[in-house]
């Protein structure tokens, strides 16, 4: 009987002690700030192009889009929207993300578990890579390849092989985020589109954590207003050189010049 009441005694001491709001495994990380963004400029945007992958290189705009039988790797005019030069997948592909290192262009596929290399010049592929997961978007640091799977991971892959170097599981106010989709590696953070909702993830890499979300609802709105057929939010291009962002969507009439605020 003594035991029993000692053995309560140390129990509900225990209690007192974490009823002081203490949280024993540590403060709880801070939910991401708010990003707001201002249009720059408008420009056409092909409402054929289902977006997966956007990005500027050396000054050009490059699109991966999807859809099994439309799937294309192109090369884009800014000013008019129109293909300058582009390729066709396979029907059997279902094109993704894409992303520029070294003069090589790398392509996804969704549930195809291949990622295409071409040559930047010509676009002529020249390897073929299995990845052992489902490809969505896809950007690089400079050093690694940065994959998104739809899920709440970023995965790091060395770009000659393809093998897995690493994985960074995304974190919203220390919870795991969902969803990620389009990647666009800027200024040491990841940005990512969050599939079938209107956010842009700011995301140190490091970590994981997202410090801080755009919300793109009104442009969104202003999109569905134009064609109501345009879909999701999804693709954000980045020209290092110029500083300047852009983003749009799938099957989108427009494609934008944003300044984010920091």
């Amino acid at each position: 009987m003594k035991r029993i009441l000692a053995l309560a005694l140390i129990l509900s001491l225990a209690s007192c002690k974490n009823d002081d709001g203490n949280d024993p495994v540590g403060p709880k990380p801070d939910a991401p700030k708010s990003i707001s963004y201002s249009i720059i400029n408008t420009y056409p945007h092909d409402t054929s192009s289902y977006t997966q992958g956007l990005l500027i290189y050396k000054g050009e705009l490059y699109e991966g889009t999807g859809n099994y039988g439309f799937s294309k790797l192109r090369k884009v005019d800014l000013k008019t929207g129109k293909a300058i030069q582009e390729i066709s997948l396979d029907s059997m592909y279902f094109g993704e993300g894409v992303t520029i290192l070294n003069d090589t262009i790398y392509q996804l596929t969704w549930k195809e578990k291949k990622v295409f290399a071409y040559t930047l010049k010509d676009f002529k592929k020249v390897k073929e890579f299995f990845i052992d997961t489902e490809g969505w978007g896809l950007t690089t640091d400079g050093k690694n390849l940065i994959v998104s799977t739809g899920g709440s991971d970023l995965y790091f892959y060395e770009p000659t092989n393809f093998q897995l170097i690493k994985t960074q599981t995304v974190t919203d106010a220390g919870s795991p985020s969902f969803n990620l989709n389009e990647l666009e590696f800027i200024d040491g953070f990841v940005y990512a589109n969050q599939y079938q909702y209107p956010y842009v993830f700011k995301i140190n890499p490091e970590t994981g954590q997202i410090v801080a979300k755009i919300d793109l609802n009104k442009m969104w709105d202003r999109v569905k207003a134009i064609d109501p057929h345009a879909e999701v939010p999804n693709g954000i291009a980045y020209d290092s050189a110029t500083k300047k962002i852009y983003v749009t969507g799938k099957l989108w009439p427009e494609l934008y010049e944003v300044q984010f605020s920091q």
